[in-house]
């Protein structure tokens, strides 16, 4: 299912600006190059390739896509196009699918048209939201915790840490939750419920006390609710013993989520913190207090920007700042984790997860279902580049699933979960993978010779053309070479059999 150098291929159009209603798209017609560069973008190079009409018109195209980009000049879009035609459009062995019928699942039985919702936050917190979400292709919402406190944000209330391309690789908030009255987001359930019958309303809610978990579950189902999702894990709400806090107690998970079960009809999810050493203890609780499934992962309490003048951390708010929770996709291999817990925590079995924590493309998404995540929830990646993303979310996933042969997104869930072991002992220790050199890639850099020599085991070496070569006696497989080459010039090669007498 991956093609050919999908990271070359992403690299070529690094100074994409994804913009909306893109220049470049305006100019051509024939290729669609806007939708392509954001398939590309998110790893969705397959389907961009055979959406291509069958003769490449861009080899005698004058190219006024990239004359009408924003970035006049900057972006190789008819070389990224030409290299969809030439290097991954030979590749593709299976065709797109017709219908979206595999990406149907459920939610503690209620079906799902596909696995994606939008997780609890800013970007489900208002009717014309969701309404524009659901009009997208979103399955569902989780709507923004509702509460019976008096909400007033902070302003600032975000910063982030950019990678080299200037995207967002992690993403902090101190945001809190829905600022409506009950009233107002009650209607906007009652209306969302009306005008959207067959998509999915997730209720987040918050309270201060069992009295309050009850009414809020009960008034949500009486309003459109399909399920409840209990907010056990803002870090941004830990005052007073709520949020983040009641998650780390897990009699206090039990008590509450006991409460909300018995107050509704409808099924219930436990959003757990990732800000403990296990999450275990806590889905155990829920599942005691009779939730149907569970949420994770939450934000992570974090610090993140601190000004070298003002010595302020970000984001400043009069001079002030506060630990909040960070999210991105620099937080998904910690999501990962935790998610494989719940998976494989037999205590837990046939309990419903929703997964979360920096999903931004479909194979993200995959990670995530092979660990046992039966939907998935977005927010970061909606921040930054909008609901439109689901567009390659559904169709990367579904040509994955038509490839290899699965007719539901069901059958992949927990497929990754019996090779993975809580900690390294298991793992056979007696091969050594050696590196494998691409010379045709290779620019000389030495950025390999670097690595190795000032992090690794002084194996590599450059010659008098400035191409690595490789000491095999002192080389251990590590495979730091192949992380940090910029040209993807390296992968795994031959094998060597070492006995443990001589490690």
């Amino acid at each position: 299912m991956i093609p050919i150098e999908p990271c070359i291929l992403r690299s070529d159009m690094i100074r994409c600006a994804l913009c909306q209603n893109a220049p470049c798209g305006a100019v051509c017609e024939k290729v669609k190059p806007a939708d392509l560069l954001r398939s590309v973008w998110f790893q969705n190079e397959q389907c961009a390739a055979q959406r291509l009409p069958e003769q490449n018109p861009c080899i005698t195209c004058p190219a006024p896509c990239e004359r009408a980009c924003v970035r006049a000049g900057e972006v190789p879009i008819r070389d990224v196009v030409n290299r969809l035609y030439y290097q991954v459009k030979p590749e593709c062995e299976t065709p797109i699918p017709e219908n979206e019928d595999r990406l149907k699942c459920d939610l503690c039985g209620i079906p799902l048209e596909n696995p994606f919702l939008l997780s609890s936050s800013v970007v489900a917190s208002t009717y014309d939201m969701c309404a524009r979400a659901f009009e997208a292709g979103w399955a569902g919402v989780c709507f923004k915790t509702i509460c019976t406190l008096d909400i007033h944000e902070a302003s600032p209330r975000f910063s982030a840490i950019s990678g080299s391309d200037g995207s967002i690789v992690g993403f902090k908030n101190i945001e809190q939750l829905s600022d409506h009255s009950m009233a107002e987001n009650m209607e906007i359930f009652r209306r969302l419920k009306a005008n959207y019958p067959t998509k999915f309303i997730l209720a987040s809610i918050m309270g201060q006390n069992e009295t309050e978990w009850s009414e809020l579950a009960r008034m949500c189902e009486e309003n459109g609710a399909d399920a409840i999702e209990l907010n056990f894990s803002c870090p941004n709400m830990a005052e007073g013993g709520l949020g983040s806090d009641i998650g780390q107690v897990p009699e206090l998970v039990e008590r509450f989520t006991r409460a909300a079960k018995q107050a509704c009809h409808i099924p219930v999810l436990a959003k757990l913190t990732p800000n403990v050493a296990n999450m275990s203890p806590a889905a155990e609780a829920a599942k005691r207090g009779g939730a149907d499934g569970l949420a994770a992962i939450n934000t992570i309490k974090s610090i993140v920007g601190i000004n070298p003048h003002t010595y302020v951390s970000s984001p400043a708010v009069h001079g002030q700042s506060a630990v909040g929770g960070y999210s991105g996709n620099a937080v998904k291999p910690i999501a990962l984790r935790f998610i494989a817990e719940l998976g494989q925590n037999p205590n837990l079995k046939g309990m419903h997860l929703s997964a979360m924590g920096g999903v931004e493309t479909w194979m993200d998404a995959l990670e995530f279902i092979l660990l046992g995540g039966g939907s998935i929830q977005v927010t970061t990646a909606v921040m930054q580049y909008g609901y439109r993303i689901i567009d390659d979310l559904k169709a990367g996933l579904n040509l994955y699933l038509a490839e290899k042969g699965f007719s539901s997104v069901k059958e992949a869930i927990g497929l990754g979960l019996d090779s993975l072991s809580a900690t390294t002992d298991v793992l056979e220790r007696d091969t050594v993978v050696f590196p494998q050199f691409i010379r045709e890639r290779c620019i000389g850099c030495g950025r390999c010779a670097i690595s190795c020599a000032d992090g690794g085991h002084q194996a590599i070496r450059l010659d008098e053309n400035r191409r690595p070569a490789l000491n095999g006696k002192n080389c251990v497989g590590c495979h730091l070479c192949i992380l940090v080459c910029p040209q993807r010039a390296i992968q795994p090669g031959k094998k060597r059999i070492t006995r443990r007498t001589e490690l």
